[in-house]
């Protein structure tokens, strides 16, 4: 667990230092401008039908309605009046979270993978396990789950501690499977993009929870009450400006972790699958250190080597004829 550990804390990094490069902050326009454009126009044609709807809702229930009128008596007749915009407004944020992430899954990812592979993992094969149709309905698919899930935890809100842990939950874990699957599509097969989230489903899991509070953080500028129906229109820009980095952000940090993982699965696969050669692995080359070396041969080459010298012959000094 280390070492994916210690990956990510790498990507981490790595995403945080490519956030600045001119490419990324371009492409972080165009899911801002589209998903702007989609929640001033929703806004503009269903902000009074949404909040008069609201507001007949909490009327019909008399224990909501018992409770505005005890306010009433003690003179915060307004709060009558903040009540259904505020619930409005809370109900949107969480469809801007997830509008935001599969904008930017859809419209950034691809582009921000090719930057980190071009970059980085030059050599690493692509085998376009999927393609864009298939990227399309398992983001859409997760995304609709997502938004079930959040319907369905809607009543846990009111209780403050799950009101805080519920949505970052179901908002990490959509990020997990959406850019995931988004980052892999290019690069992995089916079988190795499998595989790899089967083997590294801890810290994916744990990079999509970060994920997910990071989108939650935004979130505390609706934090001020009754001021934010005032400043609606500027918040909702600003709001989506900060999902759209912070979701462009998470996209980089499962770039560089998915695919860091990818090439160290496929080079123990090719280490692990080559055949034994018994030549080629008795050359010094494939050691670290010299070949061990066999007694037959050590003694094979004791056995051609010449003799060890002798003692030099003696020289007899001889007396002359002469």
């Amino acid at each position: 667990m280390i070492k994916p550990m210690s990956r990510l804390a790498d990507s981490f990094w790595r995403a945080a230092a490519y956030c600045l490069h001119p490419r990324v902050i371009g492409l972080s326009l165009l899911p801002l401008v589209v998903s702007a454009a989609l929640a001033f126009g929703l806004g503009y044609f269903f902000w009074e039908a949404a909040v008069a709807g609201v507001r007949a809702t909490m009327e019909s229930w008399s224990l909501i309605d018992g409770m505005l009128k005890w306010l009433d008596s003690l003179g915060a007749s307004s709060f009558r009046t903040v009540l259904a915009p505020i619930v409005v407004l809370a109900m949107a944020v969480p469809a801007l979270v997830v509008l935001s992430l599969l904008l930017v899954a859809l419209l950034m990812t691809p582009s921000m993978v090719d930057l980190v592979a071009q970059r980085r993992f030059a050599g690493l094969e692509r085998k376009r396990g999927a393609g864009f149709v298939a990227s399309l309905g398992w983001s859409l698919g997760h995304t609709v789950l997502c938004v079930v899930l959040l319907i369905a935890s809607l009543p846990f809100w009111l209780i403050p501690p799950l009101a805080l842990i519920l949505p970052p939950l179901i908002w990490g874990w959509l990020g997990y499977r959406v850019f995931t699957f988004d980052v892999l599509a290019e690069h992995a097969s089916g079988p190795e993009r499998r595989r790899l989230i089967h083997e590294h489903r801890m810290p994916l899991l744990v990079l999509g929870l970060a994920t997910g509070y990071l989108g939650a953080a935004p979130a505390a500028i609706w934090a001020m009450g009754a001021l934010t129906i005032a400043f609606a229109p500027v918040l909702i820009l600003v709001s989506v400006w900060l999902y759209t980095l912070v979701f462009a952000f998470s996209s980089l940090w499962f770039s560089h972790y998915a695919l860091a993982a990818l090439q160290e699965m496929r080079r123990a696969d090719t280490v692990s699958d080559r055949a034994p050669d018994p030549v080629m692995d008795a050359l010094p080359a494939n050691y670290a250190t010299a070949p061990p070396r066999l007694v037959e041969d050590v003694e094979e080459v004791d056995d051609r080597q010449d003799p060890a010298p002798g003692p030099a012959p003696r020289i007899e000094n001889k007396p002359s004829p002469l």
